[in-house]
């Protein structure tokens, strides 16, 4: 048994005394998809923040790579976040003046690597996720399903562990929600990155052959 990518133990979080985040456990192993649905408020998106590093929780563990989120200091976290995770946001959060290639360097501009390796990896994935032809186009120009493919492809290119993707597919309609949920399938299963999907769609759990249902801060149900 490989060991998990991410794993976090016992979270708890309040906000103005109001719990959040109610004792949370889960495990996440090499090629797993999982999707965390529930209502607004449930949870969903403070645990995902919490996960990624952007919030912390008032107790518990989180670990990736052999380290505990909540014992990092900043400079270690943000040192671990941009090795270690993939993010993929409802808004897409591309850079307006970085063309989509530039957007996808991005990640690995900040890791050091060379010019010449940015741009392979870069290339390989935007023909990848067929948005190879828009590399030079400012973000501005790009349709959102484009954009999110560009995002997808940004998430990738540093080949992190785990992605991290909060409703990427929430300001997309229907036909473009299931074009980019199919690629979310076919890149993680190729790449064996492992996949947190906050969503309240049904239609973009479907990825997932595992579901987690939050309720009022609790890990309700997890379903094989």
């Amino acid at each position: 048994m490989p060991a998990p990518v991410l794993e976090c133990r016992s979270l708890s979080k309040n906000y103005d005394l109001r719990p959040v985040l109610r004792d949370v456990s889960l495990r996440l192993f090499p090629g797993e998809r999982l999707a965390l649905t529930g209502p607004s408020g449930s949870g969903k998106t403070t645990l995902l923040n919490c996960l990624g590093g952007i919030d912390r929780p008032d107790s518990g563990a989180i670990l990736i790579g052999g380290g505990d989120l909540t014992q990092m200091n900043g400079d270690t976290l943000a040192d671990l976040r941009r090795r270690k995770l993939g993010n993929i946001f409802q808004s897409f959060h591309l850079l307006s003046t970085l063309t989509v290639r530039e957007n996808v360097e991005f990640p690995l501009v900040l890791l050091g690597v060379s010019a010449e390796e940015r741009a392979h990896r870069a290339n390989l994935l935007l023909n990848r996720v067929k948005i190879g032809h828009r590399a030079d186009a400012l973000p501005s120009r790009l349709s959102g399903g484009e954009m999110q493919r560009c995002a997808i492809a940004r998430a990738l290119v540093h080949a992190p562990p785990v992605i991290l993707a909060d409703e990427p597919t929430g300001n997309l309609d229907s036909a473009n929600s299931t074009n980019i949920l199919d690629l979310l399938q076919e890149l993680t299963e190729e790449t064996t990155t492992a996949l947190v999907l906050v969503t309240h769609s049904l239609e973009a759990a479907r990825i997932c052959p595992r579901v987690a249902t939050m309720r009022d801060g609790i890990l309700a149900e997890v379903v094989a």
